[in-house]
């Protein structure tokens, strides 16, 4: 299962501030994390750090975040079910452009694996490095995309995202049909660093959508606040809703655009 929480800010500068902001929101982090990671962009580059291993001291969501300056980030905490813990494993994963996050399991995946593997083009299936169900989650909607001609878009059609990330869950579903397996669990969030899509499928999604910081708790010393906007997302936990944010419905999708306008989508729509 796990954790996630993705941001999109208008002030790349002010990313932990806003995570700082929200960190008394979200309440404190579970005792026992197999690992973490972070995907962010800087430059045009996707970049991540990550950390494969059982934490022993207490974690918090500011200290995943410290030193970072992104329009875009999403952080996962791993409860590891499937694969070992290493680098691979972690979550988020990126392929060229693209970074990925998956709260939830894949019920009977080591039954459906080969079958989604050759659902694959040879480079995508070259570009597999670990072995959980998640990362091959996010290998089926690359290559959605990629039947779109939306791989390597530099400004990907939203309506053909979404369409492969629903074309992704009516496969996992099939497959899981075939063997007898649960409905999968298939909260995501997926992001090209321009837009960001979030999926609530099985765990609880929360969202808030914020017009300026609540406080000056985080700022850079010698940094103005100024305006700001931001839009955070957390699932995982099965609290009620955070203090302001509000419950995405079971099997809706999020589009969030570069101007952090909110569109939402029923699944089957």
């Amino acid at each position: 299962m796990g954790q996630l929480l993705a941001c999109m800010i208008t002030r790349a500068d002010l990313l932990q501030a806003a995570v700082v902001a929200e960190a008394e929101h979200l309440g404190p982090l579970p005792e026992r994390i197999d690992g973490w990671g972070v995907g962010f962009f800087h430059a045009g580059e996707v970049l991540h750090k990550k950390r494969p291993m059982y934490a022993p001291e207490p974690l918090s969501w500011p200290a995943l975040f410290e030193g970072l300056s992104s329009s875009v980030a999403i952080a996962h905490l791993r409860e590891g079910t499937v694969g070992d813990a290493r680098a691979d494993n972690t979550h988020p994963f990126r392929m060229r452009q693209w970074l990925f996050a998956h709260v939830g399991s894949v019920e009977g995946f080591a039954n459906m694996r080969s079958n989604l593997l050759s659902e694959l083009p040879d480079f995508l299936q070259r570009n597999m490095r670990g072995d959980t169900d998640s990362e091959h989650v996010f290998h089926i909607v690359l290559s959605f995309l990629h039947d779109a001609g939306q791989l390597d878009a530099p400004d990907p059609n939203p309506v053909a995202v979404l369409s492969a990330v629903r074309s992704t869950v009516s496969l996992m579903d099939r497959y899981a049909r075939e063997i007898g397996a649960p409905t999968p669990k298939l909260n995501l969030a997926l992001t090209n660093g321009r837009d960001l899509y979030l999926l609530r499928r099985g765990t609880p999604l929360y969202l808030v959508e914020r017009d300026h910081l609540p406080s000056d708790e985080g700022v850079p010393e010698g940094r103005s606040v100024g305006p700001v906007r931001y839009i955070m997302a957390h699932c995982g936990s099965a609290s009620p809703a955070p203090s302001g944010y509000h419950e995405i419905p079971e099997g809706h999708l999020l589009h969030v655009d570069r101007e952090l306008a909110v569109v939402e989508h029923e699944l089957g729509h």
